[in-house]
C-alpha cells in the first residue's frame, strides 16, 4: 500500500514556502521607511522616523526597558538608548525604575505620547480599511484570527528555544 506522507509533506512544504513568501512580501512593504512617512503624514504628526517605531513599540510593549525594545525591533540597544532618549526629552516618554527589577529603567508613553500615537492608530485604521476595503468583512476576520494563532505560535516556540 503506498504511503501518502510523502504527498501531504510535499504539500506541506510548498503551502510553508508561500506562507514564507508572503510573509516577506509583507514585511518587506512594512519595513520600507516610506511607510512609515505615510503613516506620519496621515496621522498629521511631526515625529523623526527613527523615532517611530520606537513611539509605538514602548505604547504596545510598555512599560518596557531599552535591551527588551530593541531586541524586539532589531536594534542595537545603545542606539536605541540614544532614541529613548530623545523621545523623553520631546516629552512623549517618560523613565523610570523598572516594577520587577529597580535597577532597570523602563521607558513608558507619556500623555503627549499617548496623545501621537492615538493619532497614528487612527491613521493605520484608515489606511487598512483602504486595504481591505474589497474583501469580505468575515475574510478579514478570518485573517485577523489566523494571523493571531500564527503570532502566538511562534511566540510560543522563540520562547520555548530562549528556554534551551
Amino acid at each position: 500500500m503506498p504511503s501518502r506522507n510523502n504527498v501531504q509533506n510535499t504539500h506541506m512544504s510548498e503551502t510553508l514556502q508561500q506562507l514564507h513568501k508572503a510573509l516577506l512580501d509583507i514585511l518587506s512593504v512594512m519595513n520600507r521607511p516610506q511607510r512609515d512617512d505615510v503613516l506620519i503624514s496621515e496621522a498629521g504628526i511631526k515625529l523623526d522616523r527613527a523615532l517611530f517605531p520606537l513611539l509605538v513599540g514602548i505604547d504596545r510593549f510598555g512599560p518596557i526597558g531599552v535591551v527588551d525594545l530593541a531586541d524586539r525591533l532589531g536594534r542595537d540597544h545603545t542606539t536605541v538608548s540614544r532614541q529613548v532618549a530623545k523621545l523623553e526629552s520631546l516629552g512623549l516618554v517618560d523613565r523610570r525604575a523598572g516594577l520587577a527589577d529597580k535597577r532597570v529603567r523602563e521607558a513608558v508613553v507619556s500623555p503627549a505620547g499617548k496623545a501621537m500615537t492615538d493619532r497614528i492608530d487612527a491613521a493605520r485604521e484608515r489606511i487598512g480599511q483602504a486595504v481591505l476595503s474589497g474583501w469580505d468583512p468575515e475574510e478579514v476576520g478570518d485573517l485577523a484570527r489566523l494571523m493571531r494563532k500564527f503570532a502566538d505560535a511562534i511566540a510560543d516556540g522563540q520562547a520555548a528555544a530562549d528556554r534551551r
